[in-house]
């Protein structure tokens, strides 16, 4: 079967910097996307990050300049590098893997496979 499982969040002070990492098993990224999204209480699910399968990346206007996709093929792992967080970043952050080309956008309808979220919280 399918997993991904994100790890690698935490608690920082605003201005500070996590990287989250995303692993699959059961499943190989090749050619297809991973996308990072986020919620927070109360609110939608939003596209933060995504490396695409074509190897183009999407972020945000928010994260823009301050989060960074990088990808292992070896590990089958694709990490978000944030950096300068802000306490609206705060959120449940999740993983999850789509079929191009709908997931080249940032929706949660095109993403198949999901992680169980990992919880970043910024304080100020």
């Amino acid at each position: 079967s399918v997993q991904l499982a994100e790890s690698g969040g935490g608690s920082v002070q605003s201005g500070g910097s996590l990287r989250l990492s995303c692993a699959a098993s059961g499943y190989t990224y090749s050619s297809d996307c991973v996308g990072w999204f986020r919620q927070a209480p109360g609110k939608e699910r939003e596209g933060v990050a995504i490396w695409r399968g074509d190897g183009t990346t999407y972020y945000a206007d928010s994260v823009k300049g301050r989060f960074t996709l990088s990808r292992d093929n070896a590990k089958n792992t694709v990490d978000l590098q944030m950096n300068s967080l802000k306490p609206e970043d705060t959120s449940l952050y999740y993983c999850a893997a789509g079929r191009m080309p709908a997931c080249r956008y940032p929706s949660t309808q095109w993403y198949n496979y999901w992680g169980q979220g990992t919880q970043v919280t910024v304080s100020s």
